[in-house]
């Protein structure tokens, strides 16, 4: 009879060159569109931008989603049409919920482009419960030194979003939610445990063994559920632990917007379009509405 395994789907990355950096993107894929609220997930760089250059994200809009952009390298400009204007580095969270509308555009901070400078993270959206779509946009910032962080025997645990291990951070979310950036060193072991109803584990880097299994960097683990895993490291690793309650119903994705009908896809990119939605403070230039 064979034993029950702990491991549901092991998604790869579609790739893609932005002149020169890279993007992987996990999530939505074709098994699962979603792990908990997280319905997009990518990982940007590690790429080096030279002296004079940097990321510029001109300014663009979205709906029915939340976004969380996380750093391990570089700086990035965040500013919105509330008037948000916020610097983030490695370790800290900026959450922005879009509800109804918002627009914003992310940049290499001016001072940062006087040399080489390199940028590496990971930027996640998650879709907001159908009864907050039409939510006000809001925007909150929080710093590394505010979450809450457990140190093991080969492993660090920060808890960027909901609980953890017996901690919670402080960062705004909807529901049950699970988000923790893990570093841990080649030999150590973790146990994942089986508290949060869906489960993904992504190795950023280095190399993870799960029941004789191994992932390497790029590769995306969703667990069965009810189920706990068991982790060897066979490398030093950087890992990012996602999930929380499952979404209440599929989502409808299109470019920045994400929604439960088509009709609010629709909605949303007349309104762009027609150049309805707010404006970035100061910014005059925006992505134009895809042609597909």
């Amino acid at each position: 009879m064979t034993e029950p395994t702990a491991i549901q789907y092991i998604l790869k990355p579609h790739e893609r060159d932005l002149g020169g950096f890279s993007v992987r993107r996990l999530l939505p894929s074709l098994p699962k569109q979603a792990v908990g609220p997280f319905i997009f997930f990518d990982h940007m760089g590690p790429a080096v931008m030279p002296a004079g250059t940097g990321m510029d994200v001109r300014a663009h809009p979205h709906v029915g989603l939340a976004t969380v952009t996380y750093l391990f390298e570089g700086a990035i400009l965040h500013r919105d049409s509330l008037g948000s204007v916020q610097e983030i580095r490695p370790g800290d969270i900026n959450w922005m919920t879009a509800g109804r509308g918002i627009v914003h555009s992310e940049r290499t901070p001016e001072a940062l482009r006087q040399a080489d400078q390199r940028v590496h993270g990971i930027q996640t959206w998650f879709a907001l419960p159908s009864v907050n779509e039409d939510d006000e946009p809001g925007f909150w910032h929080y710093p590394a030194v505010d979450l809450p962080v457990i140190d093991a025997p080969g492993v660090q645990l920060r808890v960027l979003i909901g609980t953890a291990w017996g901690e919670t951070s402080p960062v705004r979310a909807y529901g049950d939610t699970l988000y923790v950036a893990i570093e841990a060193e080649n030999g150590a072991s973790l146990e994942i445990p089986a508290e949060h109803a869906e489960r993904g584990l992504y190795v950023a880097s280095g190399e993870v063994e799960i029941e004789g299994q191994v992932l390497r960097g790029g590769q995306l683990v969703v667990f069965m559920p009810g189920m706990a895993a068991n982790l060897s490291m066979r490398a030093d690793s950087r890992l990012l632990l996602l999930g929380g309650e499952p979404l209440d119903g599929p989502r409808y994705i299109w470019w920045n917007f994400v929604a439960t009908s088509k009709e609010r896809i629709e909605a949303a990119k007349q309104r762009w379009q027609a150049d309805e939605f707010p404006h970035v403070p100061g910014e005059t230039e925006r992505i134009p509405l895809p042609e597909r």
